[in-house]
Parts: structure tokens; sequence; C-alpha cells
């Protein structure tokens, strides 16, 4: 949610910057806007609306030179999305200007005591008041910028990643985080800032990620300083060679980034298991399980902590766990488990999933889960993010970066990372029989393939959307395995088409939603090959009768769901526990097409951000 770029160097600063935001665009947002200093004052343009929008405003109303500029990508929480509330904002004397990620919590007391001290504001937003904040500790103090700011972030209450410029001291730039990831491209007598290492990527391969309170003072031609904001300590400027490269955020011919993501998948799985799963040998190796193999073996309990897509691959996870491995499991929404006074103890793990490794609202879970002694596993696909950090231990997926909102690849190879896990603990305790091992490793390794041969049901799926886009809404059936499939499955088609669908467990639908069954509502049912297949089926005789239109996703070759449905999907076929991996294929797909067809905007859903890094 949000983006940040900035830019000081020898390079003109408006491209760096304008196409930075464009990399940043599918974290989300409402309004975008840049701030440059063009060697004699400061220019600056924002506006509501797309980057394209700010391209013409730019356009039309500053000049694009200089060698120093900052840009962001608002999603607006103070104030409504328009272009007085996007950033930057500028302190009242028009000497400082401010972009920020995040949310200033006791900007109304401030912004009283301001006022009183003679302040104004144009806007409603908590980023405004900072800056001049910033502006009278700079002025009453009598320091520089960079004390001024740590000064002023000690008297604030909330979360931040923040640049700051002084046009009176144009060869620097302050920066600071605290909740909200910030990092710092290093080049050739030139430096970078971003959110994330996407828009710089192609300039340098050297980044540092500030963490939680720390600022740096960037100074053209000279090295970065790193600080503690609370005491003002150096701390040493931990470079990092970034793995991320320029093919892996661009498109590479698909029309959308959610569809290419989909088409990942078969490699971004082998990629993820590639080095544990060794079939040969018949051994899962995962460093952070095998270092910490006591902690799960001796806990009272597993608590999956996560949110959205990742919730639902915690969910897949509570039925394998619990199945091969017997340990009890509690998944819970991150969201609720920080403020409901959970019962946590030393002998409990928490297993933390995030995609993009800087949720908040999980990562505040795991600070809870750890004050009070529990041991902390952490899953995410950002090497070096907060997550990853503030883990006792941990495994990365290797989906690569995801680009579209809406999550695909991180699901499934998130539910891979699990599956290992659970596998390789199941072998520990002696509640899986070797051959069952084997045919696990075996399986999974076909996976891959078994997805490729899903995906080529592409163009039936794209017939079964055109028939049901203009719906209004859509029940999304599953029993086991995949009732998670089925509310992942609703959530896809919700977030790109906003199109109303819920996910139910097959067996509940008499418990309610039977009354919304009609010959206009469409039901996706989950009825592959399983424990639970004739119960299913009853259920789609049950929709049948009341005359519910039927699309089934079923494996391979099923002839019995193939005469009660309206549309069928088919899957290969494979063992029960790994059937999500591919069942929410064709609903993925279904989402995608359906979403085209109502001409929304797929990779940029409205009002969602990739990473929900502020409450």
């Amino acid at each position: 949610m949000c983006g940040i770029v900035g830019y000081i160097g020898p390079r003109d600063a408006y491209p760096i910057v304008i196409e930075g935001l464009k990399r940043l665009e599918y974290r989300g947002y409402d309004s975008a806007g840049i701030a440059l200093y063009d060697g004699t004052d400061l220019k600056v343009a924002k506006t509501k609306g797309k980057v394209s929008e700010l391209e013409k405003c730019v356009e039309n109303e500053i000049t694009k030179t200089g060698n120093l500029g900052i840009g962001h990508t608002r999603w607006a929480t103070h104030g409504v999305p328009n272009d007085v509330n996007s950033h930057p904002h500028v302190s009242n004397s028009g000497d400082l200007v401010i972009i920020h990620n995040g949310i200033i919590e006791n900007y109304e007391s401030l912004k009283k005591e301001l006022i009183n001290r003679g302040y104004t504001f144009k806007s409603d937003t908590d980023t405004e008041v900072l800056i001049n904040l910033i502006e009278e500790v700079k002025k009453k103090e009598k320091v520089k910028l960079g004390k001024a700011v740590q000064i002023a972030l000690n008297q604030v209450v909330g979360a931040y990643a923040i640049a700051v410029f002084d046009k009176n001291k144009p060869e620097e730039v302050v920066v600071a985080r605290l909740g909200s990831p910030l990092a710092v491209g290093i080049g050739e007598d030139e430096f970078f800032i971003a959110s994330d290492a996407s828009p710089f990527i192609e300039y340098t391969k050297n980044a540092i990620y500030l963490e939680d309170e720390e600022m740096a003072i960037i100074r053209f031609h000279k090295k970065i300083k790193v600080r503690k904001i609370k005491n003002d300590a150096e701390v040493p400027a931990n470079i990092q060679e970034l793995q991320l490269n320029l093919e892996q955020i661009e498109k590479g011919g698909y029309e959308h980034f959610m569809l290419k993501e989909i088409h990942e998948q078969p490699k971004a799985i082998v990629d993820t298991y590639r080095g544990r799963l060794l079939r040969d040998e018949a051994i899962i190796k995962m460093a952070g399980i095998e270092d910490n193999m006591k902690k799960f073996l001796n806990a009272n309990r597993i608590i999956i902590v996560a949110c959205g897509t990742s919730w639902h691959a915690g969910l897949v996870a509570e039925y394998i766990f619990e199945d091969l491995a017997r340990i009890p499991v509690e998944v819970e929404y991150a969201s609720e488990f920080r403020y409901r006074n959970p019962v946590i103890t030393e002998n409990d793990v928490l297993i933390a999933i995030s995609q993009s490794g800087e949720t908040a609202d999980t990562l505040a879970a795991i600070k809870m889960a750890k004050s009070k002694g529990a041991f902390v596993f952490g899953v995410c696909n950002v090497v070096g993010s907060s997550i990853a950090r503030e883990s006792d231990a941990g495994a990365y997926t290797h989906a690569g970066p995801e680009i579209g909102v809406a999550s695909t690849k991180a699901f499934t190879t998130q539910i891979t990372v699990l599956s290992l896990i659970a596998l390789r603990l199941a072998r520990a305790k002696g509640t899986i029989s070797s051959s069952d091992f084997r045919r696990y490793l075996l399986e999974m390794e076909m996976i891959p393939n078994k997805i490729e041969k899903a995906l080529e049901s592409d163009a039936h799926i794209r017939v079964v959307s055109d028939i049901y886009k203009d719906a209004s809404n859509f029940l999304y059936l599953g029993r086991g395995y995949n009732f998670p499939v089925a509310l992942e499955g609703a959530l896809k088609l919700k977030e790109i088409s906003y199109i109303h669908a819920e996910g139910y467990p097959a067996a509940e639908m008499k418990h309610g939603p039977i009354a919304l069954i009609d010959e206009n509502m469409p039901i996706v049912v989950i009825a592959t090959r399983a424990e639970h297949y004739d119960k299913v089926v009853s259920n789609i005789q049950e929709i049948k009768s009341r005359k519910g239109k039927i699309i089934g996703v079923i494996t391979e070759g099923d002839t019995i769901v193939r005469e009660l449905a309206d549309h069928v999907i088919e899957v290969p076929d494979t063992i029960e526990a790994l059937s999500p991996l591919l069942t929410t294929i064709p609903l993925q797909l279904l989402s995608y097409h359906i979403a085209v067809m109502l001409n929304k905007n797929v990779d940029q859903p409205r009002n969602l951000a990739k990473s929900v890094t502020v409450e």
C-alpha cells in the first residue's frame, strides 16, 4: 500500500522517479505526485488518479529538470483521495518536502499544537502535520534536517516510511522507517529510494533495507549514514546484493501480470521445493526445520497466523499438519489474534505466513507471540523482509516477484512449503510410513507438470466465464482440503471482478446458503475424487433440484459429476492432501477471465493494496 520513490545523483531524476512509480503501481493507490528540485527552486505536481495522469500534470505545470526528486503513490487513509491530499506535502515555509507511507495516530493533537503556533494546513492528511512538525523542531531547536527528523519522529505515534529534503540543502535526503518497508539503492555516486527494490533494479544490485526505528542521511558524493531514531546511535549500513532482475518484474508478453503469474506457478513450485525435496534420497531437507526440530516435535500446538490468501494457505496447512503429523493446529486471522488476548505459551510454535513479509497485523502477531515466549517460524516470499527478520527461523517461498494484487503463485508456493514442513515432521514423528512418504515425494515432484495440464483448460474456462460474467453472485463449495480452496476462489472473484461471492464447506450449504440458490445462481463445486466425494455428489444433486447452475471442478475422467453439472473443468488426479495445488488453478483462471470480460483493472483492483502495511 502506497509507494515511495526517490533519487539523488548526477542523472535526471524525473524519468527515474516516474518509471519507479509505475513499477510500484501494483501496491495499490488512488493518487500520485512528484517533487523535483531543478537547481533553483522546488517544483511539485500531484493529482488524484493514476501515474499516467501525473505525467500529464507534469507536462502542463512544471519542468522535468533536476537531479533530486521524490515521488509517491497514495492509498488514502486520512483525507479523501484528491489533488490536495496527494503527496508530496510541503511545509508552511515552502522549504521542506515529504513523502510518507503509514499512519501518524496522534496527528490531531500535534496539529492542534502546531495551529496554536501559527501553522496553517491545506490538506486533511497526517503527513502535512508531520512535515510541519519537522519544520517547527528544526526552527525551534536550531538543528540540521536529520536531527529535526529524529526529534520529530520521537514525538509521533504510528507507522511510517518517509523521505524528506530541504530545498535549501538539495544535496541531502533524510529517510526513516517504522512499520513500513524502505530500501535505499546504492549506486556509483548516486542513491535511489523506494518501497521495494523494483524501481531501481536496472541501476544497481546493491541496497540497504532499513530496519524498524532506523533513519538514514543520504548525501550526494558521500557515504550513507544509518542511525537509530530513538537514541541517535550510528549503526552499520548493511548492504545486500539484490536477487531480483528486470525480466521478473515485466509482463513477458502476457496481457496482465496476474495471467503471467498464474502461468508461472509450475516453475515457482519447482523453485520452492528445489534443494528441499530430495526424492532419490527419500528426504526433505529444510534448515529452518532441522535446526529447530525439537521445538516442533515438543510443541503443544502450532498456531498459524496470516491474512487474506495467506490465511487460506494456512487453512490447507491445518488439514495436512493434523492429518499427517498429528500436531494440533489453530489458524487465526492475524488482525483478530493480536487483539483478543490469546493464550500463548513457550510450548507453542507460531507459523506466520505473508507473501510480502511486511503485513502489519501479522508482524504485530509475531511480536506478541515472541513476547510470550513462543517460537516463531516465518513463511514469506521476500528476502530481507520484516517478518523474515523478526522470526526465530523460517522458510522462503521462491515464487519470485508477484506484481498482481490478487495473489496466485504466492498461494500455491505457500502450500508447497507448508506441505514439505508437514511431511518432514510426520517422518520425524513416525506418523507416516516410509512407502507413503515416498509416494508423497513422487507426487509433489509431479505437481508442476499436472498444473501445466490444468492450464490447458484455459480456453474452455474462458467460454464458461463468458456465460456467467454477468452474474451478481457466486457460491463456491468444497469439502476437506478443498474447503479453503473454495474460500480462495471466492476471494479471487471478489477482488478483481467485484462480483459478490462466498465460499462455504459443501455440507454447510443446508445451513443457510441453500436459500439463495435459484436458476440465476452459479455454484462452483470442487468435486474431485476424494474421501468425501459421494457426499459432494449429494450436495450437487440438491443444488440441481433447485435449478442452480453448477460449475464442477472434477478429477480427469470423472463421469458422475459430468452428467450432473452444467459445466465441468477437469484437473489431473493427485493425492487428496496435494489437490489444492491443482483445484485452485481453474478458479484463478475463472476469476481472471470474468474480470477481463467486465473490463476491470485485473492487476490493480480498486481499493486494494498488494501489501497491507498499516492497520
